[in-house]
């Protein structure tokens, strides 16, 4: 009986994760819906659409990676710090492993950071120049 539930919490748990992972789904191609369907009203009204207009409504705002990327390893920093505390506590040095794994992955996602904020910068500098001329 005790692999039943355990099975059974299991089953909840990827349940769970899987409902996320469509009601993101769902979510986007919603959005999506709407925003074509907004665009059909106004060409259908006659007013006109200009480029800068359809752009914001096709792609949206300008999205940052970069800071998410940061967010996410200034989260994961904290945690490694949580974890070394927790092992001194506990005086349990296995816990210290894991404490190196988030801190290897949040200087990770700081690396990834730094680099997608750099590749950013380049590719709009020649946009910038372009549209300089």
């Amino acid at each position: 009986m005790d692999g039943f539930g355990a099975g059974l919490a299991a089953l909840a748990f990827w349940g769970f994760i899987a409902s996320i992972v469509v009601a993101g789904i769902w979510d986007g191609a919603r959005k999506r819906e709407a925003q074509h369907e907004t665009l059909r009203r106004m060409i259908e009204s006659g007013k006109p659409v200009d480029e800068a207009l359809m752009l914001r409504l096709m792609v949206g705002e300008p999205k940052h990676p970069h800071r998410d990327l940061a967010v996410g390893a200034i989260v994961l920093f904290s945690i490694a710090v949580g974890l070394a505390l927790l092992a001194a506590i506990l005086r349990q040095p296995g816990v210290i492993g894991a404490a190196g794994v988030c801190a290897c992955i949040a200087a990770g996602l700081l690396a990834a950071s730094i680099y997608v904020r750099r590749t950013q910068a380049a590719d709009a500098r020649p946009r910038q120049q372009s549209d300089a001329r």
